[in-house]
């Protein structure tokens, strides 16, 4: 089951998003996590969040935000964070919290759904491979701030 992120996933979110970021070797500041959380509960902000649950208990999380472009009409939408616990992984969470967002943003609606994932992790391109198509576009950033 998906559903959408309440402010009393506080705790358990902060658990999840942690785990997400120690799998790409992240640490974000407090300010980081406070702002984020409180965008996700915002209804006025373009970013949203979902948990996905078994048996009751959340194990994975996805974030997703939507933005303009410049090569369609509709906004397009973004999956920014998706994870699930190693231990339940290949359970079909990751796909459903794929399929949750996209089903969100063709009701929007948005021309395109779209994310990136490090080139490392390839047991996420197993099943991404199999929802999407890669772009052949390289990502490059430049970090300005936190």
């Amino acid at each position: 089951m998906i559903r959408a992120i309440e402010q009393s996933d506080h705790r358990v979110w902060t658990q999840l998003w942690t785990a997400y970021l120690q799998f790409y070797e992240t640490v974000l500041p407090q300010e980081v996590f406070a702002s984020t959380w409180s965008r996700l509960l915002d209804p006025n902000e373009p970013t949203w969040g979902a948990l996905a649950l078994q048996d009751g208990q959340p194990i994975g999380l996805v974030h997703w935000l939507y933005h303009r472009t410049n090569w369609a009409v509709a906004d397009n939408c973004y999956l920014q964070d998706l994870y699930v616990m190693p231990d339940v992984r290949g359970g079909g969470h990751g796909r459903a919290l794929i399929e949750h967002v996209a089903t969100i943003a063709r009701a929007r609606p948005c021309a395109q759904l779209y994310w990136t994932t490090h080139k490392t992790n390839t047991t996420a391109m197993q099943l991404y491979d199999r929802l999407a198509s890669q772009t052949g576009f390289v990502p490059y950033r430049m970090t300005l701030s936190v």
